[in-house]
């Protein structure tokens, strides 16, 4: 049975890769010419189970309307005149109450702690490397405020079996020294020993050389411009590759292509209530090993995360809603140089940073859509956000069980099941 996944990220890669196993015929569609260059690229390299806070909470909206005026806030929301970006908005205040925050912690703790599981046996068993490091990852606060939230959320993580601990300043700097010019404007901490971090574009391209040993087929330069229906199916990709129109043909197909999955999906009357959150990050060349961190970090006061991978600083953050421009925002970029270099003035050539921004396909929830469509052989793997690249081994195992007709191993709310 043929399967045709379209995108080449990290979500797409690693459902060709579970479907192959599964004893697919895949063949996976990108319109760039490798696999992991759009938002997969410079993401910032968590694996992040703790990370399992949504952006919608009860005091989100206040959050919103302070950041509006301010160019480099973690959270940039600029009104246009986009029907979709005011759906997404009005479902986002509609995920601001305690008890739905909660249920999507619940979601994400849930695929996050089984996609961690299923990443460690695929490095083990392919002998994967992309500068990965198991040294867990702490989130520190320099706001008392910020502090008091995150307790709730710690505690409901805990109750669902991810270890995320409430430490003080001097234990946050025990285990990561780099925090230590900081050390007296910590106010709290928590740390996850089990999450991991590491490079997202070397672990999908490396995975993709992998899977295409194993038999996938990558059609790279193939721009997807839509889908063919009929009874109640889907009947084709209709795509360019090398200038010309052709229609590819499989059993069934999976949706992987990150912001532009909604678009996609509208043309065939499937809604998916997928916006794009553009996310910046620089990478910066390690200048003094002792003043830089190993740990992954994040910094919730101003929504970033730190990873470090190999010779380099990795610092990403930042969401802005403001439609599918990729273009770099200086601004906001120039706000991450200026905040790490404050936190870790020794630690890198902060003059040197490459700049990077990326079109993060983000839901109302951040729980992303996994599963069936209306269509009974077109399939789902798409919303993911910022948790792309914690989730996507555990979302495209869990896919491959669907689309094989199996109900995956899982406790989370899948689509159309």
């Amino acid at each position: 049975m043929h399967v045709i996944v379209l995108g080449a990220g990290v979500v797409g890669v690693t459902s060709a890769w579970y479907l192959r196993q599964k004893g697919y015929d895949v063949t996976v569609v990108e319109r760039q010419r490798k696999a992991g260059t759009e938002t997969s690229f410079a993401n910032g390299g968590q694996i992040s189970v703790s990370h399992a806070e949504p952006w919608a909470g009860p005091s989100a909206p206040m959050k919103v309307l302070k950041w509006m005026i301010r160019p480099d806030a973690p959270l940039l929301f600029r009104p246009r005149m986009d029907p979709a970006q005011w759906r997404w908005a009005a479902s986002f205040l509609r995920e601001c109450t305690s008890a739905r925050a909660a249920y999507n912690i619940r979601q994400m703790v849930n695929l996050g702690t089984y996609s961690r599981s299923c990443l460690q046996t695929l490095r083990k068993d392919l002998g994967l490397n992309y500068d990965h490091l198991e040294k867990g990852i702490l989130h520190f606060y320099t706001s008392q405020k910020e502090f008091d939230a995150a307790q709730e959320p710690a505690r409901i993580m805990r109750e669902l079996g991810c270890d995320r601990q409430v430490i003080d300043a001097r234990r946050a700097v025990e285990l990561e020294p780099a925090l230590s010019p900081v050390r007296h404007r910590i106010t709290g901490a928590t740390y996850t020993g089990d999450d991991e971090s590491g490079d997202a574009r070397k672990f999908t391209q490396s995975l993709a050389k992998k899977a295409e040993e194993a038999g996938v087929r990558f059609l790279y330069g193939t721009d997807v411009v839509g889908l063919e229906k009929a009874s109640g199916r889907i009947l084709g990709v209709n795509v360019i590759h090398d200038g010309q129109h052709q229609t590819l043909r499989a059993d069934n197909y999976v949706l992987s292509l990150g912001s532009y999955s909604a678009i996609l999906a509208r043309k065939i009357g499937v809604f998916l209530n997928i916006y794009p959150a553009k996310g910046y990050s620089i990478t910066v060349p390690v200048k003094n090993e002792e003043a830089a961190y190993r740990v992954s970090l994040t910094d919730d006061e101003y929504k970033l995360v730190f990873s470090r991978l190999g010779d380099r600083i990795r610092v990403a953050g930042t969401a802005e809603l403001n439609g599918y421009s990729r273009k770099l925002n200086l601004t906001r970029c120039r706000a991450i140089v200026r905040r790490t270099a404050e936190l870790m003035p020794d630690a890198a050539h902060w003059d040197q940073a490459e700049f990077w921004a990326g079109l993060r396909p983000t839901t109302p929830s951040n729980v992303p859509y996994i599963g069936r469509s209306k269509f009974p052989n077109l399939f789902l793997n798409t919303g993911h956000g910022t948790l792309g690249w914690t989730h996507s081994c555990g979302s495209a195992a869990a896919l491959a069980d669907i689309v094989s007709g199996v109900r995956p191993d899982l406790d989370f709310a899948f689509t159309g099941l």
